[in-house]
C-alpha cells in the first residue's frame, strides 16, 4: 500500500474512489462524507474536468472533492485514465487516487450475501464479473496513490483506516455543536443529547439581570454560583469524558449537545457557554445560541 502524497495547500483537492465492484466504495464515499469532503458517486470520468472547473468558476468554497468512479457507468470508464492524467498535469488540482481490493473469494460471498448480480455478468456468476472487472481496472491500480485490501476488514474497520489515512489533510472527523435553547420556543429537534436546566436558580426574577443573558458575567456569575449548578456541571463533566470516547469509537461525525431553560437567554446559555469552552480544549467545538435574539424583543 503506497503512503498518502501531500497535498498542496493552494491546490483544489481531489480523491478519486474506485476499485472492485464489494470491495467498499460506499463505506469509503460515507468517510469522505464526515470528512468535510464534497461528495460525488458514480460521475462519468469524462464529465470530471468540467464539474471541477465549474466549481472553481462558481466561487463556492468547493476546495475539497472525493468521487467514486466505477464501472456502473461502464460505457465512459474507458476514458478514465486519460481524464486524470490530464489533471495530474495540472498545477492548481492535487488528484490522489484511493483504489479499493479484496481476493476474489472475499468478493464472491458478498455478492451472494447483497444477492445482486455483478454489473458485468448479470446473467453469468459472480466470478465471471469479477475477472472481467479485475482486466478492465488493471491500468487505474497501476495508477493508484493508495491501494487498500478489504478482504479482512469489516465495514466499521475500514471507515477507521480511511479516517486515519485522510484526517490529517482535512476538516477534524469529530466535531462537537453545544447550543442553548428556550422551551418556550419549542425543543431542540436537532440535538443528540438535550439537558433541562430549568431546575436552576433563575437570573430573570432579578431585576438588574432580567435584561441581560448568559453572555455577560453577572448572568453567569449568579448561575455558576449555585450549588445546585455546581453539582450539575461535575456530573456532566464525568458524563462528557465517559460518553464522548464512546461515540467517537462507534463512527459518529458529530454531537449535539443542548441546553435547554424556559427563555434560552439565562441559564442555558451559561451553561453552553461553559462546557462549549470546557470541551472546546479536547474536541472541534462550535457554540450556538438558538433563542438569544430574544432577549431584544
Amino acid at each position: 500500500m503506497s503512503v498518502v502524497t501531500e497535498m498542496n495547500g493552494n491546490a483544489q483537492e481531489i480523491v478519486i474512489i474506485t476499485g472492485m465492484s464489494g470491495a467498499g466504495k460506499t463505506v469509503a464515499i460515507r468517510c469522505f462524507e464526515d470528512l468535510g469532503f464534497y461528495c460525488i458517486d458514480n460521475l462519468p470520468p469524462e464529465l470530471l474536468p468540467t464539474f471541477l472547473r465549474l466549481a472553481k468558476e462558481s466561487g463556492k468554497n468547493i476546495g475539497r472533492v472525493a468521487v467514486v468512479m466505477d464501472l456502473r457507468g461502464r460505457e465512459f470508464f474507458e476514458a478514465a485514465t486519460a481524464s486524470i492524467e490530464d489533471l495530474q498535469k495540472q498545477e492548481d488540482v492535487t488528484p490522489h487516487i484511493l483504489f479499493l481490493d479484496s481476493d476474489n473469494a472475499t468478493l464472491v460471498n458478498r455478492y451472494k450475501e447483497s444477492r445482486r448480480s455483478h454489473p458485468l455478468a448479470p446473467f453469468g456468476t459472480p466470478l465471471e464479473g469479477i475477472r472481467k472487472e479485475r482486466e478492465i481496472l488493471a491500468d487505474m491500480k497501476q495508477m493508484a496513490n493508495t491501494i487498500v485490501d478489504t478482504t479482512n476488514k469489516k465495514p466499521r474497520e475500514l471507515r477507521d483506516f480511511i479516517m486515519s489515512l485522510f484526517s490529517a489533510l482535512t476538516t477534524p472527523a469529530f466535531s462537537i455543536q453545544v447550543m442553548s435553547f428556550g422551551f418556550k420556543y419549542g425543543i431542540a429537534i436537532d440535538a443528540d443529547l438535550v439537558f433541562d436546566v430549568r431546575f436552576l436558580k433563575n437570573p430573570y426574577y432579578d431585576e438588574n439581570l432580567r435584561h441581560k443573558t448568559g453572555l455577560q458575567t453577572e448572568v453567569s456569575s449568579y448561575v455558576l454560583a449555585t450549588e445546585d449548578a455546581q453539582q450539575l456541571i461535575a456530573k456532566l463533566t464525568d458524563l462528557f469524558q465517559f460518553i464522548i470516547p464512546k461515540y467517537k469509537e462507534e463512527g459518529k461525525s458529530q454531537l449535539v449537545i443542548a441546553f435547554g431553560c424556559t427563555g434560552g437567554q439565562h441559564r442555558s446559555v451559561t451553561l453552553a457557554e461553559y462546557f462549549g469552552k470546557y470541551l472546546a480544549n479536547s474536541e472541534h467545538t462550535v457554540i450556538t445560541h438558538r433563542d438569544i435574539k430574544h432577549s431584544k424583543e
